[in-house]
């Protein structure tokens, strides 16, 4: 008998209909990404799951799931001190340290904690004190050694036999002077930099002295953001601070933990936010320093088999499956927010979590390798927790992706089925910087690639634009003004002796950071140093060269010497920081462009009143030359060219610019403006 349909039925088919979810976010934003929707919502799921396992479904804050620090480690309580340690397959721990003569002492053998694999030692108060250096030694099963505890958030190397040890520390408090701080992002300037390679001298520079030295020098500039590498405690110095062995220690180099936090008190009294380089990708693989093998297990915290080990770092990857692995790295985030009041984070080398491969040898040309099966959904769902966890404890932080892969959504809301970041790196513009200079003649340099590159991204996630960073200022490498100039930046870089490489670099550096500062979305971020070509690659002390520290520092004095070429970009810097704060939330106005022609070699765009042009023509000035924009009067507010930045000066700055009428396009509120624009420079207009 054929089936009948009821208006029972259709009612119940309106309603199923009606009751079918909506796209997710980041599919509803980008159409393309439906036919992966099953595995973006099934990340989404797998993230809201783990939460709701760590949190006892929602029973408690995924903060205060995150409060490992403040239950491992050492503690000195009201009466006496607690130490705590996850080793679950340890048989033995001691405490060993100048309290005991490093000897093991029956009153220092902690106890496992039955059922778990948690081990606790209660001493009296006189046990240790502070300043006293101590280890763990562990036993278990076919051997032991001397470990530093993973929680310890105080470790110092001796100078003489270079070993690590933890250290008691219980200084009186440091006490706040700034207890509440809100970044400045309209638009975030970052400032990335290095505590122990920012002095003149050649040494490791500590806290204070940045603290002292070189912030005036970046609020002068104009950064409202600095970006911190090399805090959590790495063994050796020249990893930039990429190889950790202890996470929850700032490095003992720079100074105390007291004095890191004066540094980033008194930053925030100067209107600029502190972000940490944070390293959750990979760990070293010490094992007397590090987690490599903390208590005879070498994947305790660490992926088994063939994950293990990176194959390109020479280090060890996290197992983000773990709940234990998970606890310790959240907290881990928590702990840098809450003690040391950290603005929010930089995440390492996260193309690595996110592929088995990875990201190694892949080429990511399509989404379907975004959704194919090789990405590993533990770390994504760490990530996204910890982007949720971090704005659950302070909304305002900043987190910022090292991403090379382009993964859909990493900067996307995680209700949208995103990662939770606020921004990802544009790592597109570096690389293609380093191409155009190294590949490309001047005269075939194309206004519109350069535009179509600096402005690549998903329109739907926030960037920080930059032209390098601190990759292309190691030795192997070059910086672009090294690039662009090369030797001559050592004979020819004194006023009056410039040769015509130094005058095209000079020129060329400013035109390149200013066409990727102004096309920004999110933020700019400038390496140390490099704001004034600073001329020196940098190379860590090693056996290679002799253990000297002759290129780990920055030559301020350079800058600072009026007869050089240096404080010309440096002056340069500063005035465009200044004139992209003109415009309110400048990272949010439209991106507009005027005009373009690659045979000329000219470019030229608008943002709120701001216009922009560029002529990258190496050898014609053009006169007269025409653009059609908003009808009324532009004064120059900034030229490459003008002398007090090292150019020729050649045009007139002081002239205020009138449109030129034209009958066709009244009815837009558009007139030609008519300009000489010299061979290869840039200027900034302001509308009246």
């Amino acid at each position: 008998m054929a089936s009948r349909t009821t208006k029972a039925d259709s009612r119940k088919t309106a309603t199923a209909k009606k009751d079918q979810p909506r796209h997710i976010g980041i599919v509803q934003k980008d159409p393309y990404l439906e036919p992966y929707e099953d595995a973006i919502r099934g990340r989404h799921e797998h993230a809201e799951w783990k939460k709701n396992h760590l949190t006892n479904n929602g029973k408690k804050t995924l903060a205060a799931f995150a409060s490992g620090h403040d239950y491992y480690g050492l503690h000195k309580m009201k009466r006496g001190w607690v130490f705590r340690e996850w080793a679950p397959n340890a048989t033995d721990i001691y405490l060993v340290g100048d309290f005991n003569n490093w000897t093991e002492d029956e009153r220092y053998r902690a106890r496992r904690i039955e059922g778990t694999g948690n081990w606790e030692l209660k001493l009296s108060e006189k046990a240790m004190k502070h300043g006293d250096l101590y280890k763990m030694h562990v036993y278990w099963q076919g051997g032991d050694g001397e470990r530093i505890p993973a929680w310890a958030q105080r470790v110092v190397q001796d100078e003489e036999t270079k070993i690590f040890s933890a250290q008691v520390w219980t200084p009186e408090p440091y006490v706040w002077k700034k207890n509440k701080f809100a970044p400045c992002k309209s638009p975030l300037l970052i400032y990335e930099c290095h505590i122990g390679m920012a002095q003149d001298a050649e040494k490791v520079g500590t806290y204070t002295e940045f603290r002292d030295n070189v912030l005036p020098r970046i609020q002068k500039d104009g950064y409202n953001c600095i970006q911190i590498m090399a805090i959590q405690e790495h063994p050796y110095y020249g990893s930039f601070g990429y190889h950790v062995s202890s996470f929850f220690a700032p490095s003992s180099r720079f100074g105390t933990p007291e004095e890191l936090k004066s540094l980033i008190d008194t930053a925030h009294g100067m209107g600029i936010a502190v972000i940490m380089d944070i390293v959750h990708s990979h760990a070293v693989k010490n094992e007397t320093e590090g987690l490599g093998n903390l208590a005879g297990d070498p994947c305790q915290y660490f992926y088994g088999g063939d994950r293990r080990e990176h194959p390109a770092w020479d280090s060890l990857c996290f197992d983000y499956g773990k709940d234990d692995v998970v606890h310790f790295l959240l907290s881990n985030c928590k702990y840098w927010l809450e003690e040391y009041h950290f603005d929010g984070f930089r995440f390492d080398g996260v193309t690595s979590m996110l592929y088995y491969s990875h990201g190694l040898g892949e080429a990511f040309c399509n989404y379907g390798d975004y959704y194919n099966g090789h990405e590993d959904d533990n770390a994504i769902c760490y990530l996204t927790l910890a982007n949720e966890l971090i704005h659950e404890i302070n909304p305002k932080a900043i987190t910022i992706a090292e991403e090379v892969s382009g993964m859909p959504g990493l900067a996307a809301k995680v209700k949208d089925g995103g990662i939770g970041f606020d921004y990802r790196m544009a790592m597109n513009i570096p690389d293609y910087w380093i191409k155009t200079i190294k590949e490309k003649r001047d005269e075939d340099w194309k206004p519109s690639s350069i535009f179509w590159e600096v402005k690549n991204r998903r329109s739907d996630e926030k960037t920080i634009s930059y032209c390098e960073s601190h990759d292309q200022a190691l030795v192997g490498d070059k910086t672009i003004i090294f690039r662009l100039i090369d030797s001559d930046m050592y004979w020819h870089f004194k006023k009056g002796d410039e040769n015509g490489t130094v005058e095209r670099g000079i020129a060329l550096h400013k035109m390149i950071r200013l066409v990727t500062a102004t096309t920004i979305n999110g933020g700019y971020l400038n390496f140390m140093g490099n704001e004034f070509g600073h001329p020196e690659w940098i190379d860590f002390p090693r056996e290679g060269n002799g253990w000297s520290y002759k290129y780990a520092r920055r030559q301020w004095n350079l800058v600072d010497n009026k007869e050089l070429d240096y404080h010309y970009l440096g002056d340069f810097d500063k005035r465009m920081l200044e004139t992209m704060k003109m415009v309110k939330n400048f990272q949010n106005t439209r991106l507009q462009e005027i005009w373009h022609n690659d045979d000329d070699q000219i470019l030229a765009y608008m943002r709120g009143d701001l216009l922009f042009v560029f002529n990258f023509n190496p050898v014609k000035s053009f006169t007269g030359y025409g653009f059609l924009v908003p009808t009324g009067s532009y004064d120059v507010v900034l030229n490459t060219d003008a002398k007090e930045y090292g150019g020729f000066g050649f045009a007139d700055d002081s002239i205020t610019h009138l449109t030129n009428y034209d009958q066709l396009y009244v009815d837009q509120h558009k007139e030609w403006l008519k300009l000489y624009i010299p061979a290869r420079s840039a200027v900034v207009l302001k509308k009246n």
